[in-house]
């Protein structure tokens, strides 16, 4: 397994199964599209209105530089996020034998910080508004992610000799 995720040489020849491919491409894909907008590159969405909607994060309750400090935290993660969805995208056009180490960063990162949420917010965070989109679409990538590292930790395509 850890030849899987560390291979001696990164190349274009995937062993794992083909389904993890599948499942990873539209994360990737929305999670592109997410990091694009959360990271303050796209002109036409603010990182402040996806954060108090998609997240439900009383913004405008906040003093304004508390605000400011948050949305600014906010966006850089998303352009980190961005720019790990570019690796990403490197990983399936050239480098296909990062794709279950790449995967599993992915992983760890969707699923650190569904913790971080769960030990750092307060209980009660997001109790009134009911449940935030963004907690349905986070649980999904972690499963979709979960499932795409077991599968792509599988040995269905031996490396010729």
């Amino acid at each position: 397994m850890l030849n899987r995720l560390f291979p001696r040489q990164i190349d274009n020849l995937y062993q794992g199964h083909v389904l993890a491919l599948w499942l990873f491409l539209p994360v990737l894909a929305l999670k592109t599209v997410m990091g694009f907008n959360v990271g303050g590159l796209n002109p036409f969405v603010k990182s402040r209105f996806i954060l108090a909607t998609a997240d439900g994060v009383p913004v405008d309750t906040y003093p304004a530089d508390a605000a400011a400090h948050l949305v600014f935290t906010f966006a850089a993660w998303g352009l980190v996020l961005f720019v790990l969805t570019l690796l990403g995208w490197l990983a399936i056009a050239r480098y296909r034998a990062m794709l279950p180490l790449l995967i599993l960063l992915f992983t760890f990162e969707q699923v650190g910080r569904m913790v971080l949420s769960r030990t750092l917010l307060p209980q009660h965070a997001g109790a009134t508004a009911g449940i935030p989109v963004s907690t349905l679409i986070n649980w999904g990538f972690a499963g979709l992610l979960l499932l795409a590292l077991t599968l792509s930790l599988l040995n269905v395509r031996p490396r010729p000799a």
